[in-house]
């Protein structure tokens, strides 16, 4: 397990360092695109180099004067106590309890009410909408006595949260540029840059708290799945091997031996690692969660299904049981009841709906839409999922529009299929904007995977090969980009990305839909010759 989950809500746009051009412009220059991303990523791992070292000229001279001095960043709490109770929480956290974690942020911000890091931890990690809206709330009302540094951290967490990437990101590297001998500020500035899909700065900047201290275990939890994320589970396993050599009582390490030999496709040895971390302590319900997700790659639906419900059953964190209630659905998905899916995914809408939990609820729903066969229900169910979005307007604005912008990309592709060409179009345009001003990388990829799959469609394969590339985390995409490099006549790329896709084990249903669809064309009958 890698804790980057608590800064999914973040965007990732790094492209606001530089300027695009207009969304004119963008749809009609993919190689312009790929320039504008590698000149981004530059720019992004300068700016995070920079900021690891003290000589970074954003900072004013006060904040300069205190670099040397000061090592770790300092809490400013009047209470003993609520201090005790943060830096308990902050080792739960870098141990993987996150539940745990939350709860001790939550009781030293009641303990102390102006004590603002404390706030802000609790709306980076919390799962509860309305309790992160308000304590990010909290958090910018008191942070006028807090610490220059906290002030940081305070600023980074709330501008992001908000949709203002550019005033997040500076304040992210001051933070990091104060503190450059924080192992962990180094710790939680790399796990949001990997829950944005910025792995070459979170490698560096992990390196950088190794640098500190070479036995930081939670880095090496972090590098493994970062080579992981390159499939270099070789060099992923070694940095485990340190890991868990370092944490040998803890459940973590095992249960990240189990997903990291799950990504690399070796499930019976993955299994064998949950069950070790639920053994250290069974109320490591992340393990449990690893072991229904393994069965049901392996196809064990009916034992998946099983796994999930004690998840559920231990699992005292709504959202997380929202999440692991449509994992279970996936399951229906798998063996093709729909009706069963529908029934789960329905349900848990209408719960979500009644807790205000806006994000699961628009998940459910367009996740029904995802595998619908009549397309006009599809559109139907993607209209609920778009309503649900400002149902209570708690949800921050970097969630909501990911979710959107997955919304629309799926709407534009089944109001093509129904002919309704200039409706779907209006759908693809609503993206295209919504990725012209957010720089969000899960926005981004919508667009480029929404734009590829309309130029397919039209039989514009050769056009849509550039934008499909841009989107080769989605196994749906990666099926459709195996296609599109045939039909283009590059056969050595189509068939290494048939074999990406068969080897990318991922328990989402983006995986379940490709593999099925694998698994139809594969068993579909060879067409007659007279029909040829």
């Amino acid at each position: 397990m890698v804790t980057c989950g608590v800064f999914l809500d973040v965007p990732a746009n790094c492209y606001a360092f530089i300027g695009l051009p207009p969304k004119s412009d963008r749809a009609s220059g993919p190689m312009l695109r790929k320039v504008s991303t590698l000149l981004v990523a530059v720019i992004c791992f300068l700016s995070v180099r920079a900021a690891a070292h003290d000589e970074h000229k954003a900072l004013p001279k006060s904040a300069k004067a205190k670099t040397a001095a000061g090592k770790s960043m300092p809490l400013t709490t009047s209470s003993a106590k609520a201090r005790d109770l943060y830096q308990r929480a902050l080792q739960d956290y870098e141990l993987l309890y996150l539940e745990r974690a939350t709860i001790g942020w939550r009781a030293a911000a009641k303990e102390d009410p102006q004590f603002a890091a404390s706030f802000a931890m609790l709306a980076m990690n919390s799962r509860d909408p309305e309790e992160a809206r308000t304590a990010r709330e909290h958090a910018k009302e008191v942070a006028a006595k807090a610490s220059a540094g906290e002030k940081l951290m305070i600023r980074w967490v709330a501008t992001v949260q908000e949709g203002n990437f550019l005033d997040g990101i500076a304040a992210m590297n001051d933070m990091i540029a104060m503190f450059p001998g924080d192992k962990h500020v180094y710790y939680i500035a790399a796990n949001w840059l990997m829950g944005v899909q910025g792995n070459e700065q979170a490698h560096h900047l992990l390196h950088k708290s190794l640098e500190i201290d070479p036995d930081f275990a939670p880095a090496l939890n972090n590098l493994a799945y970062l080579h992981a994320r390159d499939r270099e589970f070789g060099e992923a396993l070694q940095a485990m091997d340190r890991y868990a050599a370092l944490l040998p009582k803890e459940p973590n390490p095992q249960d990240s031996y189990g997903e990291i030999l799950r990504m690399a496709g070796k499930f019976d040895s993955a299994l064998e690692h949950y069950r070790a971390a639920l053994a250290i302590d069974a109320s490591f319900n992340t393990s449990q969660v690893g072991l229904a997700d393994t069965y049901a790659l392996m196809g064990d639906q009916e034992r998946a299904r099983q796994e999930y419900d004690k998840a559920i059953d231990n699992e005292p964190n709504q959202a997380n049981r929202f999440d692991y209630r449509m994992q279970k659905a996936i399951t229906w998905v798998r063996e093709k009841n729909y009706v069963e899916a529908d029934r789960q995914l329905w349900r848990i809408s209408v719960e979500a709906h009644g807790q205000s939990y806006e994000l699961q609820e628009a998940q459910a729903l367009r996740r029904m839409a995802q595998y619908a066969a009549d397309d006009q229900q599809a559109v139907e169910r993607l209209t609920s999922a778009e309503d649900a979005l400002t149902h209570r307007n708690n949800l921050s604005a970097s969630d909501r529009d990911e979710e959107l912008a997955h919304v629309l990309r799926l709407r534009a592709a089944r109001l093509l299929q129904i002919g309704k060409a200039d409706a779907s179009q209006a759908s693809l345009n609503r993206l295209s904007e919504l990725a012209s001003g957010n720089r969000d990388l899960v926005i981004q990829e919508c667009w480029h995977g929404a734009a590829g799959e309309m130029l397919a469609a039209k039989g514009n394969f050769k056009g849509a090969v550039p934008e499909l590339e841009e989107d080769q985390d989605n196994p749906e995409t990666l099926a459709l980009l195996v296609r599109a490099y045939k039909e283009t006549g590059a056969i050595d790329k189509s068939q290494a990305t048939a074999e990406r896709l068969r080897m990318t084990n991922m328990p989402s249903l983006e995986q379940a839909l490709a593999a099925s669809a694998a698994r139809d064309k594969v068993s579909q009958p060879p067409e007659p010759v007279a029909a040829r």
